[in-house]
Parts: structure tokens; sequence; C-alpha cells
């Protein structure tokens, strides 16, 4: 995937900027605001997303739906809550914002290796 441009879907309030931080290393980002549901994930371009950054725990229920579109996504919750143990399992990593900050997460995201490759 070297020199292709990254693909995130930012799902929930963007309180930390995770979305900028993505767009200004180069990823094109698209937002889902409210319900993340399978129509709503659908639109933002999931199928073709290398990324579904969820912002908001209260939301998990999206993580299964986005893995059934697209199963090569890489979800990542960067939320200051913890995911519920139904879909704990499913994100491929959880940070807290308090641990990390959004420019060091989109760094590792964005990086020719990325994050899902060294786990």
């Amino acid at each position: 995937m070297a020199g292709n441009t990254r693909i995130a879907v930012v799902a929930g309030p963007d309180e930390h900027g995770i979305g900028e931080e993505l767009e200004a290393l180069g990823a094109t980002v698209s937002r889902i605001e409210g319900v993340v549901s399978a129509e709503a994930l659908k639109a933002a371009g999931i199928a073709d997303a290398d990324y579904l950054v969820l912002t908001d725990a209260d939301e998990a229920t999206g993580i299964p739906v986005a893995k059934e579109l697209n199963p090569s996504v890489t979800v990542v919750t960067y939320a200051d809550r913890s995911l519920p143990e139904f879909v704990s399992g499913v994100a491929d990593l959880a940070v807290d914002p308090a641990l990390m900050r959004p420019d060091v997460v989109a760094e590792e995201l964005t990086r020719d290796e990325g994050v899902a490759d060294d786990a």
C-alpha cells in the first residue's frame, strides 16, 4: 500500500481532532455523525475504507456491521470509554485519547507498514 492514499471513515464526534490529523497526513476522511448504521457506513464509503475510527463507544454496534461490509477494514476506537465486551474482540485497536495524542495515532495509521501489520 506504499504510496496509496489511505481512506478513513471517522464515526462519532471528533473532539480530539483525529480526523484532521489523518487529513493532514494525506488520508481521505469521510465522517458519520449520528447513528453508525449500515446505511451510514455505506454512504461514508466503508467498502473502500482502510480504517474505521470510532470516537463514540455508544456506537460500538457499528463495528461488526463495518466488518461485515468490509472484512479488511481496520477498526480503531479512539474513545474515552471502553468498548462493550460484545464488540471488544472485533475492534483491531483501542486507544484512549488521554494516553495517546491524535497526531501519534494518525501517524501510525498512515505509515507504510500501518498498525494493523504490526499486530
